[in-house]
């Protein structure tokens, strides 16, 4: 029963701290690799404008809703102009105004964004009404009547009727219905204005948005109109120019609907130039801020938003469940020897400063002079508290003269020495002349080397990139590590060491009974 219990409670375990670790990664696109980047997009508008020497206040549309994409930064470089951000329906506004505004003027709006395939298509809203027929004079009122009763046969829905109705008016030969329509654009612009009349015609609510298209890095760029109708549940983006349903991959729509751009009042009329620059940065940073964009919970209980300083030290203590985990298995299930239960993993972490190498010598000349120096202590005959308390002492000494004899000789690693556990290494100096004198020199150097040979493995696991990532960013490991801890916690099978030990009694087959 209560091997029931605890498989029941390591599954709770094990399931809650993965399955939370796959929700981040899906929903918040967190990485299980170290050192991924991810392309971001820096895109300015530059209001340029005359003053008169009258107070001024200007309004610059930017963007509100953006599809497809996460908004990682947004910076408003003004000077001593006062800024107010506001926002209206579908749109959003920066309002700047000063006092007095004398010779060239010039404003700054700046966003940072990257891709978010969580947010590909736009939030529906209220359903917008159904548009009035607009009044088209003679002979356009019966050029696009005709146009529409062509479309609604070869149509069955909105998505449908819209898409076929931007292929006629957009056909290579087109009759002379939509030329005598064509001819009342003189550019894109005024063309997708008039494909809003038509559909408007059809009692089909619709709207045109604005947005860049980041494929390169430009200068002087220009916002593109862009079609969108509701189909009664949501908005329903097409090409204006070709029928092609959807919005493009990077299409950054920056307003909706028409009307002024940006307008003045007290100067000269403002013009506004774009400019998009493309640039990589570190996934982890763009996913908190899809996160936070969300609104979750976890953002708040996320390791991030501590200090740096405790930061770097949990970095450092995440790996010790790890290194703790190791122990386990090396002890209770390959039955290696060693001295204490987790002074490998405090020697490991003393090697992610020493580096291995140095390490090792390190432990292993302390190791040697302090058992050596213990043996002598032994012929004073000292109690047992004493005997402990001048081992440490020496343990100190020797960490002095071995930094002060490498800094003589221009050594630097060495110096690190000091990172080694006093107390930890006093008492495995301690139990291992303990193990010497009961057991033997050989059972004493088996478990210094298996306590080597473990501390070697921690160290090998806890400066590996990927794990220190891993468990940083998704703590909730933890629980997993715990589930399987406790299912270890339950094993009474043979350690394989053992079944070296035994090897002879394996193979050993009994004599055949005699009849």
């Amino acid at each position: 029963m209560r091997d029931f219990k605890l498989r029941v409670l390591a599954l709770i375990l094990f399931a809650f701290g993965l399955g939370l670790c796959i929700y981040k990664v899906n929903v918040f696109g967190l990485p299980l690799q170290p050192g991924q980047d991810e392309e971001v997009w820096t895109v300015q508008a530059r209001i340029a404008f005359k003053g008169s020497g009258k107070p001024t206040k200007v309004q610059f549309a930017i963007p509100h809703e953006a599809p497809g994409f996460v908004t990682l930064d947004e910076d408003y470089i003004s000077g001593n102009y006062g800024l107010a951000v506001e926002s209206e329906r579908e749109n959003r506004w920066a309002n700047w105004a000063v006092r007095r505004a004398n010779g060239p003027q010039t404003l700054y709006y700046r966003i940072s964004i990257a891709r978010d395939q969580n947010s590909n298509e736009m939030t529906g809203g209220s359903q917008p009404p159904f548009p009035e027929a607009p009044f088209y004079p003679e002979p356009y009122n019966s050029a696009i009547k005709a146009i529409l009763d062509d479309v609604r046969l070869e149509s069955a829905d909105i998505a449908t009727y819209t898409r076929e109705l931007l292929i006629q008016l957009n056909a290579d030969k087109p009759n002379e219905n939509v030329e005598l329509l064509r001819g009342r654009a003189n550019n894109d612009e005024a063309w997708v204005f008039e494909i809003s009349e038509v559909l408007k015609g059809a009692r089909i609510p619709n709207r045109i948005l604005y947005g860049l298209e980041l494929n390169e890095s430009v200068n002087n760029a220009q916002l593109k109109p862009w079609l969108q109708v509701h189909n009664g549940k949501r908005w329903l983006s097409f090409n204006p120019l070709t029928g092609q349903p959807g919005l493009p991959d990077n299409f950054l729509v920056w307003r909706i609907g028409g009307g002024p751009l940006v307008w003045v009042e007290g100067s000269g009329a403002a013009e506004v130039v774009f400019s998009a620059a493309r640039n990589y940065r570190e996934i982890v940073d763009i996913a908190r801020k899809r996160a936070e964009r969300m609104g979750s919970s976890l953002v708040d209980a996320s390791l991030f938003n501590l200090p740096l300083e405790t930061q770097n030290v949990y970095r450092v203590l995440l790996m010790v469940p790890l290194g703790a985990l190791l122990v386990v298995i090396l002890r209770n299930v390959i039955g290696i020897r060693t001295f204490g239960t987790f002074m490998p993993v405090l020697i490991a972490m003393a090697f992610r400063e020493t580096q291995l190498l140095w390490g090792i010598i390190l432990f292993t000349v302390m190791i040697a002079i302090g058992l050596s120096i213990r043996f002598y202590l032994d012929r004073l005959m000292l109690l047992l508290v004493p005997r402990l308390a001048s081992v440490l002492i020496i343990v100190v000494i020797m960490m002095i003269l071995i930094s002060i004899l490498t800094h003589q000789f221009g050594g630097t690693r060495a110096m690190s020495v000091a990172l080694f556990p006093m107390v930890i290494m006093a008492m495995t100096i301690e139990r291992m002349s303990i193990v010497w004198e009961e057991l033997g020199a050989g059972d004493a150097l088996k478990e210094g080397a298996g306590s080597l040979f473990t501390a070697i493995l921690g160290y090998m696991l806890m400066t590996n990139e990927t794990l220190n990532h891993l468990f940083f960013v998704f703590p909730e490991l933890l629980f997993c590590m715990l589930a399987v801890t406790l299912l270890f916690g339950r094993y009474t099978g043979y350690r394989l060491t053992e079944l070296w030990r035994f090897r002879a009694a394996l193979k050993f087959e009994p004599p055949e009974s005699k009849s």
